[in-house]
């Protein structure tokens, strides 16, 4: 029997129609995307980029209306004047020097242009909302970030400055900068209202595409369970439309090498807030940061010289910060010894690898 044109045009819609069905019915029942990473309810990211959270207008007038504060190279010329007056190096170069390591005994006090703007980035770290709080970006209330006050109209914090620049330089080359944070008890990837958040410090090289400046997920790190015990820490969160919103925790040290140095900042009451994707995790690392060890990271980072090119006086920040630091007094001066603060971060996919695991990849 012959067909008609007709039919088997009929016949072959029919068939390909068929087809077409089988291959979305494969497609559904293919597992997810984010099943990949997510093995036994765990997924683990890499820090890759980090900037303390500066907010800025275009030419920053808004939260800088007295401009930009002067820098070492500027303070030193006010305090010693080409006057005719005969100084020594003792009493200058070097007594500047010893204050810069030593604040607390400084001898002069160089005037501080504050941030007056009222939005900064931040989380509200005391669950209040307080008359020297900011506003984030997005309208909520009472953020608390006053180390953004004190480095907000310092050059070398904004876009564009060194040490954003150059931190992000020897954290990205150095491997004893490596920042791991670990999500575990996950049962979906975009609500879960109990996950379990460890950070460790890696010991692996980022893993980058053919051009060295992206970063590519799937990389493996292994845990540095040797030296890097002091900055495993912990906290419980839960996932809300695909954030990570964690806890406090108590202590957590973010390991901070700058290439010829070794240093790590302290953050107490420390806490995350990510938009998580299979592939990438991006926000807000927020918390007090410590007022000593953030002096002491920044002057053996960079020293007066280098600290010039970023219009830094470490002196005057010091100064600036112990006059607000908000949190963790002391129990013997009732000093605040911390600053609420914050940094924004981006991570990338990696498998976590504990030591006692057989290595996934050798390099």
């Amino acid at each position: 029997m012959r067909c008609t044109r007709k039919q088997i045009s009929l016949t072959l819609g029919v068939a390909t129609g068929l087809a077409l069905a089988g291959l979305a019915s494969s497609a559904s029942a293919a597992p997810k995307e984010e099943s990949l990473v997510l093995q036994n309810g765990t997924i683990g990211y890499v820090m890759t980029e980090r900037v303390w959270g500066v907010y800025e207008t275009k030419d920053g007038k808004e939260e800088c209306p007295q401009g930009f504060n002067d820098g070492n190279r500027e303070e030193f010329k006010k305090i010693f004047p080409e006057d005719g007056k005969q100084r020594t190096v003792v009493e200058t170069q070097l007594k500047r020097e010893g204050e810069q390591w030593h604040p607390q005994t400084a001898t002069y006090k160089m005037p501080t242009k504050d941030v007056q703007g009222k939005i900064s980035y931040g989380l509200n770290l005391d669950g209040k909302v307080g008359p020297n709080d900011f506003v984030s970006p997005e309208g909520e209330k009472g953020i608390d970030n006053q180390l953004y006050r004190a480095n907000g109209c310092i050059a070398g914090y904004r876009e564009g400055g060194s040490f954003a620049h150059f931190e992000n330089l020897f954290m990205k080359s150095s491997e004893d900068s490596r920042v791991l944070i670990e999500i575990t008890g996950i049962d979906d990837l975009n609500n879960d209202d109990d996950v379990t958040i460890t950070t460790y410090r890696g010991l692996e090289n980022l893993l980058t595409d053919a051009t060295g400046d992206a970063f590519v997920p799937g990389g493996t790190q292994r845990i540095d369970m040797r030296w890097g015990k002091r900055y495993i820490s912990k906290a419980k969160g839960k996932i809300v439309d695909g954030t990570l919103i964690s806890e406090p925790m108590d202590t957590l040290l973010i390991p901070w090498g700058r290439g010829v140095s070794y240093q790590y900042q302290v953050f107490r009451g420390a806490r995350f807030k990510l938009k998580l994707t299979p592939e990438t995790a991006e926000g807000l690392l927020a918390g007090y940061a410590d007022v000593d060890s953030y002096t002491l990271r920044k002057n053996e980072g960079w020293s007066t010289h280098h600290q010039s090119y970023g219009q830094f006086s470490s002196i005057t920040q010091r100064q600036a910060m112990n006059r607000l630091a908000d949190g963790y007094p002391d129990p013997k001066t009732g000093k605040n010894t911390a600053i609420s603060s914050a940094l924004r971060v981006k991570f990338t996919q990696v498998f976590i690898q504990r030591p006692d695991q057989e290595l996934v990849s050798k390099r």
